[in-house]
């Protein structure tokens, strides 16, 4: 009996270790628990924004251009007619300059085989590019691609965006953090949530017309979302969601890649007010019209 005790007892310590080892990845590699608990320790401090009156947008495609389909997009933002791209994975990140009508890298920049890098934008004349668990973020010259320094944080890096005075980050968790971008101070701190849970695992960022547009990395598990290729339009003053975008079937040529190829990258032409999404290793970059959906 004592034997039968022994067995039974080492399956489930055995079974329900292997449980814990699947928990969430980022990027194909095992992310911590940590923010799912200070999401949910969070939740009791600040105010949730409930989802019942949100309003949720569906989409045009307007064009359609060609992406590298090597390319593990980390971030994504426009500038000055070109398109600009920061992409992941450790011995594979870059940071490249591309032409939208053809998909030709103009200008890249190769990220060093021990980081990986994540979200990137471009403020007063540089561009801040984030890596995963080096707590780095690369400042480079926008121009040249030239290193100018490098600045350290706290946590894990994801989004990056800007509101033309700071720097605009993710974690992965549910918050949002704003940061000074000649030191990386965080400068204040917005929570996010979803009909009273913390809205985790908000990804690349953009900041569109005084708006936070945020991709959710894996939205479609029901732990998360529970919505594929969801985007939260969420505001910066509170961390309020104001709307979601539902950008379900955006590519059909894809339906059968990785699951790990997700929906993210998002860039806005605010000269022309054009809208671009893609995702991880997609074959098309795509220029949306939103519209309400019925």
């Amino acid at each position: 009996m004592r034997f039968l005790t022994f067995i039974l007892s080492f399956a489930a310590c055995f079974f329900g270790a292997s449980c814990r080892e699947q928990i969430n990845q980022a990027d194909g590699q095992k992310m911590s628990n940590n923010k799912t608990v200070t999401a949910n320790q969070a939740a009791n401090n600040s105010t949730p924004s409930t989802s019942n009156s949100i309003p949720v947008y569906s989409y045009d495609v307007v064009n359609t251009f060609k992406h590298d389909s090597k390319a593990f997009t980390q971030g994504l933002f426009f500038y000055n007619g070109l398109m600009y791209e920061s992409v992941g994975r450790e011995g594979k990140s870059d940071l490249r300059r591309v032409k939208l009508e053809n998909g030709d890298v103009e200008k890249r920049r190769k990220v060093d085989s021990d980081y990986f890098a994540e979200g990137a934008t471009i403020l007063n004349g540089k561009i801040f590019q984030l890596t995963w668990q080096s707590n780095i973020c690369f400042v480079y010259d926008a121009n040249s691609f030239e290193p100018i320094e490098r600045l350290n944080y706290n946590g894990e890096g994801w989004g990056l965006t800007n509101d033309g005075t700071n720097l605009i980050m993710t974690d992965g968790s549910h918050q949002i953090k704003f940061v000074d971008p000649a030191n990386f101070r965080v400068l204040r701190t917005v929570n996010v949530f979803n009909n009273g849970k913390p809205q985790i695992h908000l990804n690349e960022l953009e900041y569109v017309k005084g708006e936070l547009w945020a991709n959710i990395w894996h939205s479609e598990d029901p732990n998360i979302l529970g919505n594929a290729n969801y985007i939260a339009r969420i505001d910066p003053k509170d961390g309020k969601i104001l709307g979601w975008i539902d950008l379900g079937g955006i590519s059909p040529d894809d339906a059968n890649r990785d699951p790990e190829n997700t929906l993210n990258g998002i860039a806005y032409d605010a000269a022309t007010d054009r809208i671009f999404v893609t995702g991880k290793q997609w074959k098309k970059l795509f220029e949306i019209k939103l519209k309400l959906k019925a």
